[in-house]
């Protein structure tokens, strides 16, 4: 595609009448059919009128995203969300009322004629989701539209976190970017699906309102979601199920195990690849809060403390960029828990490693 210039606009520390005045491009843009990154809790987000097919082609075009990855719409309020669907089910509200605005995507049936066709990737469902993130949600309302918003990266490269990793990827291929400061969460949203028979939460995609916390505020959450993630056509419910996503450039391996016997796993693989003349990289926890990581590598990434999956990650996708940044050919992650927020981070991080798990004793 060819080259176009990308605005800038900086709405990090202003008061909330400066943030309006300085989101009125970007909101004439989205309504005009242009694409505009924008910062959400989880990551930066890149948006177009759902409405419009002819903006929505240019997300997949900006990105290389498959053309049969749905899309998640951004809405300003559960109203809004309410006019996408053909139907909203009491459970489906019920998850709206208690965990939006915030890092949850509920799939629910579309309303014909709602949204592009390219956004729901020919399915008849649509995932909706409300940022909790001031400048998301201002932005949003004032374009007055529904936007259809993937992360705002290259397909399959880590998503970004601050408006740099956006720059980095889509700069002069998008129309602007809204550059509100760090994501908090660090992760994409969680994709649920309502099983209207039963009521029970299926997960389709494990993000930053973990099983726990739907569990914790009543909700019955299926053990098998991962089978709902697809329909029997094989074509995805939910963006991030099918392929290989969140990837550096270099070969990323994740290992599994007793701590010490990991790190010594680890280290051995290191000296072999440094040994062939490779740049080496690992991401790794501290034992304790401010305790050195034991490995000899170009560049060793301290996620945090280990069991702390919180800080890990609002970290993880930044590591990943650094390693790429110093040219890095060989990097390998130790593996956590996945209760809580690691199951999300470990999903991640094995998506990025496209396969690659060792288990060690």
């Amino acid at each position: 595609m060819s080259a176009i210039r990308t605005y800038i606009w900086d709405v990090t520390n202003i008061d909330k009448q400066s943030l309006r005045e300085r989101l009125s491009e970007a909101s004439s843009m989205l309504r005009e059919g242009g694409l505009v990154a924008f910062p959400t809790e989880t990551v930066y987000g890149l948006g177009a009128d759902a409405r419009n097919t002819g903006a929505v082609e240019r997300i997949f075009a900006a990105k290389g995203r498959p053309s049969d990855n749905p899309l998640i719409v951004h809405v300003a309020s559960i109203e809004a969300a309410e006019a996408l669907a053909a139907s909203v089910g009491e459970t489906e509200r019920r998850l709206m009322e208690r965990f939006w605005p915030g890092p949850l995507t509920v799939v629910l049936p579309v309303r014909p004629g709602a949204v592009s066709p390219r956004v729901t990737a020919g399915l008849d469902s649509v995932a909706v989701r409300m940022p909790a993130h001031e400048v998301a949600l201002a932005l949003i309302a004032q374009a007055g539209v529904p936007v259809a918003a993937p992360s705002a990266n290259r397909s399959g490269r880590p998503s970004p976190t601050v408006a740099a990793h956006v720059r980095d990827d889509l700069e002069r291929r998008i129309d602007g970017i809204v550059d509100g400061g760090a994501a908090d969460v660090g992760l994409e949203s969680t994709v649920v699906l309502v099983d209207r028979d039963t009521g029970a939460v299926r997960v389709l995609r494990p993000g930053g309102v973990t099983a726990e916390a739907l569990r914790a505020a009543g909700f019955v959450v299926a053990a098998d979601g991962a089978t709902a993630a697809a329909d029997a056509g094989g074509a995805p419910r939910s963006p991030g199920v099918k392929y290989t996503h969140y990837a550096p450039k270099g070969r990323l391996c994740v290992v599994e195990g007793a701590a010490d016997a990991v790190r010594a796993h680890i280290q051995a693989r290191v000296d072999a690849d440094a040994a062939q003349g490779l740049r080496t990289a690992v991401l790794a926890f501290a034992q304790t809060p401010g305790a050195a990581l034991p490995y000899r590598a170009d560049y060793t990434a301290a996620l945090g403390v280990r069991g702390d999956a919180t800080a890990a990650a609002q970290k993880l996708y930044a590591a990943l960029r650094d390693c790429d940044a110093r040219g890095i050919a060989r990097i390998y992650a130790e593996a956590i828990d996945v209760s809580g927020l690691g199951l999300a981070f470990m999903n991640r991080l094995e998506k990025a490693a496209g396969g690659c798990k060792i288990i060690v004793p």
